[in-house]
Order: C-alpha cells, then sequence, then structure tokens
C-alpha cells in the first residue's frame, strides 16, 4: 500500500524554488535541498525526481507565478503609461526587495546554465519571450491611445524594454541603488513618449 505524502507539493516546491533563486543551481545541493524543503530525500526524488527536474519545475513555478502577477497589475493600469510603470517597479521591488533573493530566477539561471543546459536555455528564453509579448501589448496600447511614438515598430520597441528589464535584474545582483534603477525605468519609458 501507498504511503500519503506529509507535505504540501506546491509549498515545498515554493522552498526549492527560492533556495535555488538564493544560491543558484550548482551551489545547492540535494542536502541542502532536503533540509531547506523539510522533506525526506526519498519523497524528494519519488515526488519530484532528480535535482534538474526539480530545478526545472521550480523555475516553471517562478515563471508562472511572476507571470499571473505582471497580467494582474497591468489588467489594473488605466493606462499604457501606468502599466509600463507598474512592469518596471514590479521588477525592481521582486529583485531588490527585502526579504527575497537579488535578482530573478530565470535571470539568474540564464547567466549560470543557459549555454550548456539546453533546458535552463529553451525556459529562459520563453521567459523572455513571454515578456516581450506583454511589453509590445501595451506598447501598441500605448501607441493606439496617442501615449507612446509610432515611430518605431512595437516588436522592437519591446525587444528593447526588455533587454533593459534584463539588464535591471543582473544589476540588481550588485550593489547598484535602487534610486539608479528606477532612474533607468523613468528614462527607458520617457523614449517611448510621443
Amino acid at each position: 500500500m501507498a504511503r500519503s505524502k506529509e507535505f504540501e507539493e506546491s509549498e515545498v516546491l515554493d522552498k526549492a524554488m527560492r533556495l535555488f533563486w538564493e544560491q543558484g543551481y550548482e551551489k545547492t545541493s540535494m542536502t541542502d535541498l532536503v533540509e531547506h524543503m523539510g522533506i525526506h530525500r526519498r519523497s524528494l526524488y519519488d515526488t519530484f525526481g532528480d535535482k534538474h527536474t526539480l530545478f526545472l519545475k521550480a523555475m516553471d513555478r517562478f515563471g508562472d507565478t511572476i507571470s499571473a502577477d505582471v497580467a494582474s497589475g497591468v489588467k489594473r493600469s488605466k493606462t499604457a503609461t501606468e502599466a509600463l510603470q507598474f512592469m518596471f517597479e514590479f521588477m525592481i521591488r521582486l529583485n531588490v526587495d527585502e526579504g527575497l533573493p537579488s535578482g530573478c530566477l530565470m535571470v539568474n539561471s540564464a547567466v549560470e546554465l543557459a549555454a550548456r543546459d539546453v533546458d535552463v536555455d529553451t525556459k529562459s528564453t520563453k521567459s523572455f519571450t513571454s515578456t516581450e509579448q506583454k511589453l509590445k501589448e501595451i506598447i501598441l496600447w500605448g501607441q493606439k491611445d496617442g501615449e507612446f511614438t509610432s515611430d518605431y515598430d512595437a516588436k522592437e520597441l519591446a525587444e528593447y524594454l526588455n533587454n533593459v528589464l534584463v539588464g535591471i535584474r543582473v544589476m540588481a545582483r550588485t550593489s547598484v541603488t535602487k534610486e539608479k534603477l528606477h532612474r533607468l525605468s523613468s528614462m527607458s519609458i520617457k523614449f517611448l513618449e510621443k
């Protein structure tokens, strides 16, 4: 007879996600995961597979959570400018607020592993593409409403802004001030104004 699980899968996955976010993939051992997640090694393997599979699930969990939060914030925005301001502010808060690991799990993982791990490269690229698509929708909204310049293609502007957002998330892992990140954000949004 199979034993019932003595833990909530999503809760322990969140714990693994946070540990990978704090330490990165290479620095996180299976022992670290077992201790941090509060489950037995056998339960970890039975539920999540090996370390690599668990890491990919943690990336998915992170990506799904962030996408839902971004979509909700953009939906509440009254203007395209407000939506862009929300996205930049959200990314800055996510990456530098106390109580959260620095940087972004997707960006950190891309920098650490994408060059040699096709699965991480695929997930990171998918995440970046999703952000670009959301930015493109906001830019098209702003161009339609006359808030943003139509001198440039919305897709190209979205790629540019996503590059700025990735840069902000990388810089957030350093001692760069929050004020500088906000200046970069404001300059990027001003660039789109008519």
